[in-house]
């Protein structure tokens, strides 16, 4: 078969695209509360509603103080130009086998020197974030949740259990749909008192629409889908979910080691 140059660059140009929209509808929800990034959620919830992607909504992602240098250091582990290449942004937000190539020295310069974890909270709290390094955590958004427990975004506070809830990437089924109102069935997390654990199925309700713009008009009725400040993301396959449950459940384990 002859080969086709003009088709594999717009082939990359699309995916590029894509990697960039798919970010923005993780990024989307933490900054319409203010957490990190700039003061455009409207503007990027725009770019969201018509599913388009340019060079304005990537520099607004650029400047989100946390997420940008996690995938500037993902990419980098893995020889790869663009950090909002498409295979970055699943590495990061839900997972894939990109994070087992970053190294733990990668990870420990990442942390300590790029998002200065140490200056900012001390030796004594980046030593449990060195012992974790050493455990085999990864650059995925769940361990910056859930093992450092001080937010880095506009706002630094301890997490709650609420919030980390809410701030990991969940996963659930839709069960109905009905206007603007998705019901998802999703485990949330929990804490005993000594560990956190993910509790047993629960129904929630969820917004998909927020005025005129749309999060996902193309939900169905038994899709899985992730979720992120109680705002739907994208519809997941099984690969993508079997991902996210593991580096879930790995940062979970990890983060019980220093409760």
């Amino acid at each position: 078969m002859e080969e086709n140059p003009q088709s594999d660059i717009t082939a990359a140009l699309l995916s590029r695209e894509r990697g960039v929209i798919r970010c923005a509808r993780y990024a989307f929800s933490p900054n319409r509360l203010h957490f990190c990034g700039p003061d455009k959620a409207n503007e990027i919830l725009a770019y969201i509603d018509e599913d388009t992607a340019d060079f304005g909504l990537r520099y607004l992602l650029s400047q989100f103080e946390v997420m940008a240098p996690y995938l500037i250091a993902i990419a980098s582990a893995n020889k790869i130009s663009d950090p909002f290449d498409e295979r970055v942004i699943e590495a990061y937000w839900l997972g894939n086998e990109l994070l087992d190539n970053a190294s733990k020295q990668s990870m420990y310069i990442h942390l300590k020197d790029t998002l200065r974890v140490k200056d900012r909270f001390g030796a004594k709290y980046f030593k449990t974030i060195e012992d974790k390094i050493s455990d085999g955590a990864k650059m995925h958004h769940s361990f910056q949740v859930m093992n450092v427990w001080q937010r880095m975004g506009h706002k630094e506070e301890a997490h709650t259990i609420e919030s980390i809830d809410s701030c990991r990437i969940s996963w659930g089924k839709v069960l109905s749909v009905a206007g603007p109102i998705l019901t998802v069935e999703r485990k949330p997390i929990l804490f005993d008192g000594k560990q956190m654990y993910l509790g047993k199925v629960e129904k929630r309700k969820i917004i998909r629409h927020l005025g005129d713009d749309g999060l996902m008009d193309d939900v169905s009725v038994g899709d899985c889908i992730s979720m992120h400040w109680d705002l739907p993301c994208e519809i997941l396959n099984q690969r993508q979910v079997s991902h996210l449950s593991r580096f879930t459940k790995m940062h979970i384990q990890l983060a019980n080691k220093s409760i």
